[in-house]
């Protein structure tokens, strides 16, 4: 455990965005985590995940800390129910085939995810009408200044729309560093009501799907719409779907009759984000190195040297331009650096 000073954060962000840390430093236990907080009390903390989440629009001056905790277990079993554990650092979407390995169910329409286990809670990411918070159970989490160990429960997490304490409340003051989830032995609830998971499934002639097949028709989608961040750099989606009220729908619909939208209540309704961004005229569209990609319009792109001021220009013209044609304000879900 060395801390590196003017480091590169290139490969820690799946942008693929040359920025540097002012220093910089990889833990692999809770017992390095607790030295570098203690022996660095004065020093500005940025903690690091897997880096898919983020843009970087300049150089980070603070210590960046990169948690890079290993570990996923069972840690107790009923007869209907599983409590498995994953620590911080593990990918996410190895976690997700993991699960199904054991034929453990909840978060399989989850797969293909970017991301590490321990930033799931605070975005309380979801997909396919699936989200964290349905099958979270708790999560353990170190205080930045204290170093004491909290455990959260699910009803502390105060889960929304990708939204939860730790975006809020205890905002920079914990670090997550395991998540435990409650996930069923049997009797799976298989939800393929969302998307095109039925029209992937009918595709491949599968009538009663199982985890995997859930799983892998997940994948299938993902991959005919989203770049690998490997080969092109991303974050996936990068803005929230608006919810809006549904009155005010109602006003904008009668304009864009084909707009498509989610009921939330019985007052809000969602819109897809994506359409939106599509009918302005955005998807595939290309400024410089920075834009838009071409099978999908949430995803905003580096197509190899954009700068993260380059990416985030792009996404307040798309935000100005949708305000604009449909009056309607969209979010970003990425958090700007």
């Amino acid at each position: 455990m060395e801390i590196q000073s003017n480091f590169s954060l290139k490969k820690y962000n799946t942008f693929g965005i040359e920025a540097k840390a002012k220093h910089f430093v990889s833990v692999n236990s809770i017992e390095e985590l607790k030295t570098v907080l203690e022996e660095n009390p004065d020093k500005k903390k940025f903690i690091l995940g897997g880096g898919s989440n983020m843009l970087l629009t300049q150089d980070v001056d603070a210590l960046v800390i990169h948690v890079d905790l290993k570990g996923k277990f069972i840690l107790e079993q009923t007869e209907d129910f599983v409590f498995v554990q994953a620590n911080a650092g593990e990918n996410w979407h190895e976690f997700v085939l993991w699960t199904i390995g054991q034929d453990f169910g909840g978060i399989e329409n989850m797969s293909l995810i970017p991301g590490n286990v321990g930033t799931t809670p605070i975005q309380n990411i979801g997909a396919y009408g699936t989200e964290i918070k349905d099958t979270f159970f708790s999560c353990q989490a170190i205080n930045i200044n204290t170093l004491e160990t909290r455990h959260f429960t699910k009803e502390e997490c105060k889960f929304g729309y990708r939204e939860s304490i730790f975006k809020n409340e205890v905002k920079d003051q914990y670090i997550i560093t395991s998540v435990v989830f409650k996930l069923t032995k049997h009797s799976h609830k298989i939800n393929i009501s969302y998307g095109d998971i039925a029209a992937e499934l009918t595709k491949k002639d599968i009538i009663v799907p199982t985890l995997i097949d859930v799983s892998n028709a997940i994948i299938a989608i993902r991959q005919s719409k989203l770049p690998d961040p490997k080969e092109l750099g991303n974050s996936g989606s990068f803005f929230k779907n608006p919810i809006i009220p549904k009155s005010d729908f109602e006003k904008i619909h009668l304009l864009n009759p084909e707009m498509p939208s989610y009921s939330v209540s019985e007052t809000e309704v969602k819109v897809p984000a994506g359409w939106l961004i599509e009918k302005a005229g955005f998807k595939g569209k290309r400024f410089g190195d920075a834009g838009i990609h071409k099978n999908q319009a949430l995803v905003l792109v580096n197509y190899g040297s954009a700068t993260g001021q380059d990416i985030l220009n792009v996404s307040k013209e798309i935000q100005q331009t949708v305000k604009e044609m449909f009056g309607i304000e969209i979010e970003a879900e990425v958090n700007v650096i």
